[in-house]
């Protein structure tokens, strides 16, 4: 029999629905879990042990007649540190908001806890989600469960760390510019980044508002479509929010045996890129026969505005950066400084004091690209781009039922090897920020080992389409025989 924490979540779920177990010995599994790993792993920032046996128990006493509307209940999860939770430190894993508590909690956050979720600890991750490592976080690196000398991705590194080493059952992340998906393709774990509009933002905290989307990570397809169900939805407290109605994602993923009469678009700009690592690429090429052998077709599509991602990616997610953390200033928000000189010394200070490098560099690049001179040749021609980038998408979409991608041109990699090279950092994003200049949905999955590290790839789709994108990542991973990868951990 294998250990609790080892089950997947609808294993979980089924065990805890019928009585074979309770909330509070899958709690304590969890718990015990994390404290064998967390040392070495570095992938929660603040803890609620007691609390959560607590709720465990508290729940097992009271067992409701009906699981319809608690379809998470019992389950241990974790939630990013960009996501509020009431009565628990919310950082954004930075010095300038340590010690915030807020009174409130993210409207995610509450879908969770509505749904029976029992929460066990926030994740690290990099400061304001800036990073692609999780190493730029203010208080420790996160390390790679498959191997602890390698980075696990971000910004949601701690969250798929976590869900990795089995310390949870799902977790909670925001995606950015892939923040989900490649740290879910470097430890081995399933990532959606949903529509945008699909899921509240409604207390995440802000990094790029145009771009941000909060999404699950989880070890199975099954189980991050169970965990979108329950977080997907109108909310009137964002205005981004969509009205568009949730489909049911189990029946969408049950609609076929296999992946006939669907067309699957490889972009050339990513099979053919020239930093597309050996181990990966003959990943990638095993999984494209594994869809043939499914009966789906296969054709090759173009986006030929990838070349300019990057640039107009990060001139506007500066920019946006810059005008939202504007608020954590020493008097509205956040840290301040312990003895200013005067009024300018105050703002300087507490922001130097609180921000760290990845974040003021953004700051200072968004800045740069908003200022007057400079707004029509950056700001505005990035904008333009970016309009051309979604229009590539809609185009190669028509032409197909979906993409299918690399997530990360390589494994992952050593800790520290990009600290002092922030441009070498920003192009492993080259193949996930194109999809948040989209707007539309993406879904990471592990499609095998490129020595002994996973190596995900993702399906991309069009806008409210994910229940097609989980049938087939559910299909393709059960036949490629990754559906519940394990790291070694």
């Amino acid at each position: 029999m294998p250990e609790l924490f080892e089950l997947s979540l609808l294993e979980a779920q089924k065990l805890l629905q019928k009585g074979e177990v309770s909330a509070e010995s899958l709690v304590a599994s969890c718990i015990s879990r994390i404290n064998a790993t967390e040392p070495s792993l570095g992938a929660l920032l603040a803890r609620r042990d007691e609390e959560a046996l607590e709720e465990a128990r508290a729940m097992d006493k009271m067992r409701p007649a009906d699981f319809s509307d608690k379809p998470l209940w019992g389950i241990p999860v974790t939630v990013k540190d960009a996501l509020t939770l009431k009565g628990l430190p919310t950082t954004a894993a930075s010095k300038i908001l340590e010690g915030f508590i807020p009174p409130y909690d993210a409207m995610v956050v509450q879908k969770l806890k509505d749904a029976g979720a029992v929460i066990l600890a926030k994740n690290n991750m990099d400061e304001f989600a800036m990073g692609s490592t999780t190493e730029h976080s203010a208080y420790r690196a996160t390390a790679n469960p498959w191997d602890l000398s390698r980075v696990p991705g971000g910004s949601s590194g701690g969250s798929a760390a976590s869900v990795a080493a089995c310390q949870c059952f799902a977790s909670l992340g925001s995606d950015t510019g892939g923040s989900i998906r490649q740290p879910a393709s470097l430890c081995g774990c399933v990532g959606i980044k949903p529509t945008y509009g699909r899921v509240s933002r409604y207390g995440l905290l802000a990094y790029a508002s145009s771009f941000d989307q909060v999404g699950p990570l989880a070890r199975t397809v099954e189980d991050a479509a169970l965990m979108l169900q329950v977080i997907a939805g109108h909310d009137g407290r964002d205005s981004t929010s969509s009205p568009v109605p949730v489909p049911d994602y189990a029946a969408a993923m049950a609609a076929q045996e296999d992946l006939s009469g669907l067309t699957l678009g490889l972009p050339r700009e990513f099979f053919g890129h020239e930093g597309l690592d050996k181990g990966v690429s003959e990943a990638c090429e095993k999984a494209v026969e594994a869809a043939r052998g499914l009966g789906a077709k296969v054709a090759e599509v173009s986006l030929p505005h990838t070349e300019y991602a990057i640039a107009s990616y990060y001139i506007l997610a500066a920019a946006e950066a810059s005008s939202n953390l504007a608020r954590y200033d020493g008097v509205r928000y956040g840290h301040r400084t312990a003895a200013p000189r005067n009024l300018e010394d105050m703002y300087t200070s507490s922001r130097t004091e609180g921000f760290g490098p990845e974040v003021q560099r953004r700051i200072l690049l968004g800045s740069y690209v908003l200022s007057a001179g400079y707004y029509d040749a950056y700001y505005r021609k990035a904008a333009q781009v970016r309009r051309l980038i979604r229009q590539d998408y809609l185009d190669a979409l028509e032409k197909c039922d979906m993409l299918l991608a690399p997530v990360s041109p390589v494994p992952a990699w050593q800790l520290g090897h990009m600290s002092e090279d922030p441009l070498q950092m920003y192009f492993m994003d080259i193949f996930t920020l194109s999809l948040n200049l989209a707007g539309l949905p993406g879904l990471s999955i592990p499609v095998g080992l490129s020595e002994g590290l996973p190596v995900g790839m993702q399906l991309l789709g069009r806008a409210f389409d994910e229940g097609r994108l989980f049938l087939a990542g559910d299909k393709l991973t059960r036949a490629l025989g990754t559906h519940n990868l394990r790291a070694p951990l």
